[in-house]
């Protein structure tokens, strides 16, 4: 994902979800980013540009040892 594209997202998830997450890019994909509340892990954020409609689909795995 393009700098840009990642900013956008972190203002999102900041505004929607809560102030302390970020999203960060990988080191060795472009197609998608990081999710971090604080130095935890969360999940993954993918960029979708089927057929010239561009979505982000966001990706969280719970454990049941969490729950």
């Amino acid at each position: 994902m393009k700098p840009e594209e990642i900013k956008k997202l972190d203002a999102y998830f900041k505004r929607m979800f809560n102030p302390a997450m970020a999203v960060k890019a990988r080191p060795r994909k472009d197609d998608s980013a990081e999710v971090y509340v604080g130095d935890e892990f969360l999940g993954v954020v993918f960029r979708d540009d089927e057929d010239g409609d561009l979505s982000y689909n966001f990706s969280m795995a719970i454990l049941d040892v969490d729950l």
